[in-house]
């Protein structure tokens, strides 16, 4: 024996019914003996409600409200029912509305709808659906019955919940089932009193007609058949990764559905749970999906965690003060006043000093809450023993569910761990010792953000993702969009990341879209979606967002963009740059952003701004970390002088050198800037910081490699002259280090404390002095490297290596994903 029950949605329409009587038709011919628990079509419940209270309020025009419903169930008619046994079925569906429109009236002629009432109105909905379905079915040739639960289920009066006389439907149910072998189509979610008063069952209704029924025959299966693939390790509309939990234990089901879970309600399931009675919950519109199955014990289980669940919105309460430590009975009171005003209390926390209690309702009833403890409490709050009592709103509840809990180490620091790195707040928590379930508490605005980044922590064999918001598209940046769009599928395949481009932006417009920028399509996209901006702007909507995992790419050289590095990272973005003006500006400048991003859990890396793609940075800290001391720096850090001096020498002209590299592009414009080292400064500066040498950019001392009358000069024409007059002194520089055997080499060096950039000769022993093209170099000798020096070299400049070391910052940040 089965009981299948169909929600709204699977009734809602012509072609959902369609797919119903198929998934009846394909069980018959199994031969199973099932039942059929119909809820009524989707959203009819919800307008005769709204009809009802229109009639109570005097508006007539609930008569034209109610004739929309009336003809929706007629088109069905129409569409399902063989058109010679049409005119009986309408006559029933019209009598039901008939019926329905003397009720409405008298409802609009004493301007009243109690509970009582609103309950027959809403019986309309389940009766209607049922009998339309159960005609179609005849029509069809099945032996179908139409079953008023009314007549088998009895209940208390209390009105819109009420409860089951289980000794007198146990024996009605069977006493009704053992008198027809046709196919029972029961009502959902209605009832009667003994006296034959029309009630309801309350939320989750039809479910629990399916349990009552279930439970009484002993029925092995129930199946819950609505338009989802089952229950799902989160909401999908929150959470796009999403997937379905093939088993689930009843426990579980129970804290899903209390934290928001909507697909059942398993409260009103506990008639069958308590005969271990085994539910599925099924798409009727995916029938060869397996859907979710709900056990007393579920099978074995991937993850730490079953499922991820959510309340929009609550309010947390707080009482406290000094005179409730150690006093009994406080707890007692504070719930018992609650429950006596009918307030449900959602989540409780209460700290071992019993200092205070939090707990969280509805926030339509917090007022009423604050209210009704301020008068429970008045003596102790006059006397002082107890404070004011407070209210904060705007406030949600994640749960993270699961009993692989229990058996998994590490499930609460993890939690915390992910909402930390997110810049969540945590304003309350709780877990029980079952440790089936851990709540938090946390700002509305951070509840999309929380799922999405706790779901891909858990559920780490789906794909995680970071979502990228890149700041200038130019040489650099484009080249990062290139190397993205060539290692997309490689990153999804093999390591499980999304890189998510969720915004970009250029000196004219921006382009947000939360759902990703595919990198082929960003010029396409942005000429024709992008729209006008500026950069705060674009710091702002992109803070507005949200998103979790969010790293922001600065690829430009903007003196004015690092100002909103600060604000970034203490909204919880890294940030990733090649851009150096942030790091060699003042020491204290540097200081706090380092201290921002320690503070919030996030990553400001800037590999990039010392040796482009070269892993210089990252060595240092690793060394730093570990416990070496560093003695000494040395470095090369500038392709273009490094080109110009490894292709100068005897019996080459300086000004020939130079103009060759402008002419390939290797030099600024104006080639003075490159020779006038301040960029080989600022990377030792920022090197210096590194090793925790607190260096001000006044403090590098640079050696001039030009004679005045060259920096002198007004043009760059009149400079490359001036250059040539000048040949003598720089063929005496080249000649000198020659008859000494040793070549010139601009270097930046850090030694006891001290920065300088010179050019220098240096021999053969030198680890610079076989350098050759525009690779840059840099010599470590710390403690542990001080008889030979730890040396990086390679290429220290180009858009590719630039771009790559910036990929590479991107990749390290998605390691702290979990």
């Amino acid at each position: 024996m089965k009981v299948l029950k169909f929600g709204g949605t699977s009734v809602g329409s012509v072609d959902s019914i369609k797919a119903v009587i198929g998934i009846i038709e394909n069980n018959l011919a199994k031969e199973e003996r099932i039942a059929v628990v119909f809820s009524a079509m989707g959203g009819v419940t919800n307008r005769l409600i709204e009809i009802g209270k229109m009639a109570a309020s005097g508006n007539k025009e609930y008569v034209s409200f109610l004739q929309v419903v009336e003809e929706r169930h007629f088109a069905v008619v129409r569409a399902l029912i063989p058109v010679k046994h049409q005119s009986s079925t309408f006559a029933a569906v019209r009598g039901l509305f008939n019926e329905l429109g003397d009720i409405l009236k008298g409802v609009s002629w004493i301007r009243e709808l109690s509970d009582r009432t609103l309950d027959l109105i809403m019986s309309f909905g389940e009766r209607l659906s049922t009998l339309v379905i159960s005609e179609i079915l005849m029509g069809k040739g099945v032996n179908s019955e139409f079953c008023d639960a009314r007549h088998i289920i009895h209940t208390s009066d209390q009105f819109g919940m009420a409860e089951v006389d289980f000794a007198v439907t146990d024996h009605q149910i069977l006493e009704h089932f053992a008198k027809s072998t046709a196919l029972q189509c029961v009502t959902g979610f209605i009832a009667s009193t003994t006296d034959g008063v029309t009630t309801t069952l309350g939320r989750g209704g039809s479910d629990y007609t399916a349990s009552i029924l279930a439970a009484a025959l002993e029925a092995e299966c129930i199946e819950i058949w609505t338009d989802v693939d089952g229950m799902m390790t989160a909401d999908p509309r929150k959470v796009a990764n999403a997937f379905t939990i093939p088993s689930i234990s009843y426990a579980e089901a129970m804290e899903l559905s209390h934290f928001g879970a909507k697909v059942i309600y398993p409260p009103s399931l506990q008639p069958a749970f308590a005969k271990n009675i085994t539910l599925k919950v099924l798409n009727t519109f995916n029938v060869d999906f397996e859907g979710t199955y709900v056990q007393k014990t579920a099978n074995g289980k991937d993850y730490a965690i079953t499922g991820i669940s959510s309340i929009d919105e609550i309010a947390l309460v707080n009482i406290q003060g000094s005179g409730m430590i150690g006093v009994a009975g406080i707890s007692g009171r504070v719930f018992t006043a609650l429950s006596f005003h009918d307030i449900s209390v959602i989540l409780i926390s209460q700290a071992s000093s019993e200092h205070s209690i939090c707990f969280s309702v509805d926030p339509k009833n917090a007022a009423r809450a604050i209210e009704v403890l301020e008068n429970e409490f008045s003596s102790e709050i006059e006397l002082g023993h107890i404070d004011s009592v407070g209210v904060e709103k705007n406030l949600s509840i994640i749960a993270i569910v699961g009993e692989g809990m229990k058996q998994s180490s590490g499930v609460s620091g993890k939690l915390f761990s992910v909402l930390g790195k997110n810049g969540i707040n945590v304003v309350a928590t709780a877990q029980g010792s079952s440790e089936l379930n851990i709540s938090v508490v946390i700002s509305k605005g951070d509840l999309s953000k929380a799922l999405n980044a706790i779901h891909g922590v858990f559920f780490q064999s789906e794909t995680r993702s970071l979502n990228l918001f890149l700041v200038g598209v130019g040489l650099i940046g484009g080249t990062l969009l290139e190397q993205i769009k060539n290692q997309t599928q490689y990153l999804r395949e093999e390591k499980l990341l999304n890189l998510n481009l969720a915004g970009l932006t250029n000196t004219k417009k921006m382009l947000l879209d939360a759902d990703g920028i595919k990198p082929e399509e960003w010029k396409a996209r942005i000429d024709e979606e992008g729209v006008k901006t500026s950069l705060p702007a674009f710091v702002q909507r992109m803070i507005e967002l949200n998103l979790p995992n969010s790293v922001f790419v600065d690829c430009t050289s903007d003196k004015d963009i690092v100002q909103y590095y600060h604000m970034l990272l203490d909204a919880s973005i890294s940030v990733v740059t090649p851009n150096k003006v942030a790091n060699s500006g003042s020491y204290a400048e540097y200081l706090s952003l380092q201290r921002t991003a320690l503070k919030r859990g996030v990553k400001f890396l800037y590999e990039t701004n010392v040796g482009a793609g070269l892993p210089i940075i990252n060595t240092m800290q690793g060394l730093m970390a570990s416990g070496d001391k560093f003695l000494k720096i040395e470095a090369i850090l500038s392709g273009t002088l490094s080109y110009l001096f490894n292709s100068f020498g005897q019996g080459v002209r300086f000004a020939d050198v130079v103009r060759e590299a402008k002419e390939k592009g290797f030099t600024e414009p104006d080639p003075r800037e490159d020779l006038s080292g301040a960029d080989v400064a600022r990377k030792i500066l920022i090197l210096a910081r590194e090793v925790g040498v607190p260096l001000e950019p006044e403090d590098i001392t640079i050696a001039k490699i030009l004679p005045e009358n060259c920096l002198a000069a007004k043009t760059v024409d009149d400079f490359f002259d001036e250059m040539e007059k000048s040949d003598a002194y720089f063929a005496e520089l080249a000649e000198s280090a020659a008859s000494e055997g040793k070549k010139l080499r601009y270097i930046a060096s850090l030694d006891h404390g001290r920065a300088h950039v010179e050019l220098k000769a240096v021999d053969a022993n030198h680890p610079f002095y076989n350098l050759s093209g525009s690779d840059n170099i840099v010599s470590f000798t710390t403690e542990r490297y001080k008889d030979r020096p730890l040396v990086i070299k390679g290429p220290g400049a180009g858009a590719e290596v630039t771009a790559s070391g910036v990929f590479a910052d991107i990749m390290s940040i998605s390691s702290y994903l979990g």
